[in-house]
């Protein structure tokens, strides 16, 4: 429903007749909607969704003004997201079969998912939508999308499992490119350091306080494992980029730096929302595994070496 440029999201069936009541000057946020539960849910994730957009900007404003710094900008972030997410969920477990659910799963800040197919937690919504909607709607696009997304959320967190595709096939994850500049200002394909190889893929920011334990523990990892083959992929979010290169430049792995910071298209790519982030891809450039564990970064890497 449309009042120039403001919206009220709803869904309805023919079962149902439905009374909304609105204001003018606050009509997608503050209307009243009767005859439906369904709908009342959706106004509620909306506004959800908008508190968390709302908080999204503000931040970017206050990082845009060096008000914040990189690591707080993404630590912040992520908790905007987990306060959308821990709303939504309330609908997509209560209700899983519901457009409210549906509508929960896919809400986008800047154009990304708050819903991380790549997370083991998120993961498990898709799941619980998709088998819904495959249960109540079998014929619904809605639902062969919903599956394709479960399938591959479930290749890259649980590895390669047989499945019934009878009826739905999966879609293949494509290799996700990264072209950036090292420290000697080089371009360096993501593609080109893989080729062939085992490739570990970091997200990261030197100026945190974790970062150095973390390059710790993936120098002991290099250094075990690269005579078998493996590689380090590790790209720097960080704005400083003096900073970066001084970090950088005694690091046996490659090491690049995506300009764009926080805005990284990139990390948007991965569904990065918060640092640092660590992937393992196999020889054929496939997604394996999200680390988000150090204690498991050996055994994981163990696997793609195979």
């Amino acid at each position: 429903l449309r009042l120039k440029n403001q919206l009220i999201n709803f869904a309805i069936d023919s079962t149902e007749t439905i009374q909304v009541m609105a204001d003018a000057g606050t009509f997608a946020t503050s209307y009243q909607i009767e005859g439906s539960e369904n709908c009342k849910a959706i106004k509620n994730i909306t506004l959800a969704q908008l508190d968390a957009n709302q908080a999204i900007h503000k931040l970017r404003k206050e990082y845009e003004h060096n008000l914040i710094n990189d690591t707080t900008y993404v630590s912040k972030l992520a908790e905007a997201s987990k306060a959308y997410k821990e709303e939504a969920l309330k609908y997509i477990y209560g209700a899983p079969m519901s457009t409210a659910a549906y509508f929960a799963l896919f809400q986008q800040v800047d154009g990304m998912l708050f819903f991380d197919l790549y997370d083991k937690t998120d993961s498990r919504a898709y799941g619980a939508v998709a088998t819904s909607y495959d249960h109540f709607y079998p014929e619904s696009p809605r639902t062969k999308q919903l599956y394709n997304l479960a399938l591959q959320s479930i290749k890259i967190l649980r590895g390669q499992r047989k499945l019934d595709l009878e009826k739905i096939k999966a879609t293949e994850i494509d290799f996700l490119e990264a072209e950036l500049p090292d420290i000697h200002g080089n371009i360096v394909k993501l593609s080109d350091v893989a080729k062939g190889h085992p490739v570990l893929v970091n997200f990261t920011a030197y100026q945190a306080d974790w970062s150095p334990a973390l390059n710790m523990e993936l120098n002991k990892i290099y250094t075990e494992y690269a005579a078998q083959g493996l590689r380090i992929y590790q790209i720097s979010l960080d704005s400083d980029e003096h900073f970066w290169k001084n970090a950088a430049s005694n690091l046996p792995w490659t090491c690049v730096r995506d300009p764009q910071s926080a805005y990284s298209q990139v990390a948007a790519l991965y569904n990065v929302k918060q640092l640092p982030a660590i992937f393992l891809l196999d020889k054929n450039g496939d997604i394996v595994k999200r680390v988000d564990n150090l204690q498991q970064l050996a055994n994981g890497v163990k696997s793609i070496l195979k």
